[in-house]
């Protein structure tokens, strides 16, 4: 955290391809830093790291309102259309280090949708990457983002109904990462009062882990 007026939380996308992962990032930071686009391929190639400019209204410690900036490092998907699970891995670990070090992660947002079944094959692979990177830890640092959420208001349920009628693979993530997870609809533009919602929401599972971060080293092991 940055000093006593303001706040800075740090965080990473991560999923498979056309998930909506940079679409979402770019949700969070209220920009378009990221490219996102429909394509049969894999869009992003490389990390990057967002910054949001100050943010106001959305979080207060003791009684005064704090600036809250966001920091959101994109990463390739996994798997990728075009780089090997290896070459990803490594280009994760490697900008973890190098953009949050120090500084420290606060949380890892796994990227799924919410109109597409997770199947089996699909958790087991997103668990053992951010196992990989995150080390044992990793659940207590792990939140869901399921995007598209329009799909599912658009089939007459709500978030809340929607999960009833989830796969038990996905049931059995969300209990695993303590139940962190956040509905969100890209098919728009990510309005003001919804972004402040998301961001709250995001603060408050980084409060239950009692504000702590995860530090990378920038050798290799």
């Amino acid at each position: 955290m940055a000093d006593t007026n303001e706040m800075t939380i740090n965080l990473v996308v991560l999923g498979k391809t056309q998930t909506g992962k940079s679409a979402a990032g770019n949700s969070l930071l209220g920009s378009s830093d990221f490219e996102s686009r429909g394509s049969p391929s894999s869009v992003t190639t490389c990390c990057s790291l967002g910054r949001s400019c100050r943010i106001l209204g959305v979080v207060r410690r003791n009684g005064c309102e704090l600036a809250l900036r966001v920091q959101v490092l994109d990463t390739p998907s996994y798997p990728h259309s075009g780089l090997s699970k290896e070459q990803v891995r490594d280009m994760v670990r490697s900008a973890l280090a190098h953009h949050f070090g120090e500084e420290g992660l606060h949380l890892a947002l796994l990227v799924l949708r919410a109109d597409v079944p997770l199947c089996p094959d699909e958790s087991d692979d997103a668990v053992q990457f951010i196992q990989e990177l995150l080390g044992p830890t990793w659940k207590d640092f792990t939140a869901v983002l399921l995007t598209h959420a329009d799909k599912a208001e658009a089939a007459g349920c709500s978030g809340e109904e929607y999960l009833h009628s989830a796969s038990s693979t996905l049931l059995s993530l969300l209990s695993s990462v303590q139940h962190k997870y956040i509905f969100l609809d890209n098919q728009k533009g990510i309005i003001k009062e919804d972004r402040t919602i998301v961001l709250r929401k995001l603060l408050n599972f980084i409060r239950q882990n009692n504000y702590q971060v995860l530090l990378f080293k920038h050798s290799k092991e």
